[in-house]
């Protein structure tokens, strides 16, 4: 996006366009803690959308409990809680600074990402390479019984990420943070040290006849142009598949960006600011002739479905895999009078063809819960030979 930032406005934290106009929340709870929320199974109804002015009233309500000596965090978090804004969060100035941190692709952290089942457990979806938790012997599919001795079954993902945080004056690289663990019939407790850690956001992988693996984990600063790159060095001969499985999200011009690589211009996704309705556009000049897969699964979230929707709605990429997550909220950061932060939902996008991602999230053309990147490879074999 070029020019004045459309969410830059009075007593808004405004630091660039890059941080305000972004799918929050999620990429808080990923990248600053390791863990990224799946409260609500894809596909289930969002909450009803917050009236316009919904942050005036956050910030009145901030304002009235510091003129009487109260918390104005405090009241501010209960004004998000009554509106039934579900992303909407509210932030410690530390707090905050970690999420800054995070969209740079650093964090604090042990290096987990989890989820919440059905059940109310809380699995671990993946762990971080050379991380703390990689060194306790924490595996994908284990799950997290408690942290620092409370149990976390039945807790929202955001909380669990709040536990695993710690607070932010004892949550430094170094701290410790004890974990109750279970794998199967076996249960056992690990103590880890958090530590500054940083996201490995595009990674780049080779498939048999020159196809290319461009795995993405998170939208955060500079993933776009990595994208746009791994393109451009990616063997002439063959297609790519676009691994966007558990991605978080992030920032919308990073995604923009990414679909930039792919498409020559034209329409990526509208999306409306309390209620005025606005547009993103690709650049020209993208690959618009290697064939293309996109895979996705439940964990693929917000920024991430833009993309995923945009490729789809153009008939430029195959999309395999499973429904992805269905978040499709804008948030905007707004600074209150203690210097704490409050992320509330401003709008929603769509995707070119006019769908709406939130509570619905996108399905595949084609449905593979199975061995989905051997799939994927096999779609992308066909798309070469009907080229």
């Amino acid at each position: 996006m070029s020019g004045r930032d459309p969410f830059c406005e009075p007593r808004r934290l405004c630091r660039g366009a890059a941080l305000t106009l972004l799918f929050a929340s999620v990429l808080v709870a990923g990248a600053a803690t390791g863990s990224f929320s799946d409260d609500t199974a894809p596909g289930t109804a969002a909450r009803t959308p917050r009236p316009a002015g919904h942050e005036e009233s956050v910030a009145r309500a901030a304002a009235d409990a510091m003129a009487d000596g109260k918390s104005p965090t405090e009241a501010a978090e209960r004004a998000v809680s009554r509106s039934g804004d579900r992303w909407g969060a509210v932030y410690s100035p530390g707090e905050f600074e970690e999420f800054e941190q995070a969209l740079d692709g650093r964090y604090t952290g042990v290096g987990l990402w989890a989820r919440r089942e059905r059940d109310g457990r809380i699995e671990v979806t993946r762990v971080a390479s050379g991380s703390p938790a990689a060194a306790a012997g924490i595996h994908e599919g284990d799950r997290l019984r408690s942290v620092d001795g409370a149990r976390v079954d039945g807790r929202p993902v955001t909380e669990v990420l709040a536990l695993l945080r710690g607070r932010s004056e004892d949550a430094d690289a170094g701290s410790k943070v004890d974990l109750g663990l279970e794998r199967g019939t076996r249960s056992w407790s690990r103590t880890l040290r958090r530590a500054s850690l940083s996201t490995d956001s595009v990674t780049v992988g080779r498939l048999p006849g020159d196809a290319t693996v461009i795995t993405v984990g998170a939208f955060t600063k500079g993933v776009g142009h990595a994208v746009r790159t791994a393109v451009d060095r990616a063997p002439r001969g063959g297609g790519i598949v676009l691994d966007l499985r558990g991605n978080s999200g992030g920032l919308v011009a990073e995604a923009v960006t990414a679909a930039s690589a792919f498409l020559d211009g034209g329409l990526v996704a509208t999306y409306d600011v309390n209620g005025e309705q606005r547009a993103l556009h690709a650049a020209s000049g993208g690959d618009t002739a290697r064939p293309l897969v996109a895979l996705v699964d439940g964990g693929t979230m917000s920024a991430a479905e833009l993309l995923t929707g945009a490729l789809q709605d153009r008939g430029r990429a195959v999309v395999v895999g499973s429904r992805t997550f269905g978040k499709g909220s804008v948030q905007m950061p707004s600074r209150l009078p203690d210097g704490s932060v409050a992320e509330l939902t401003v709008g929603h996008y769509r995707t070119p063809a006019g769908r709406s991602v939130d509570g619905r999230g996108i399905t595949p053309d084609l449905e593979a819960d199975k061995q989905p990147l051997e799939r994927a490879e096999t779609v992308l074999s066909g798309l070469g030979d009907a080229s």
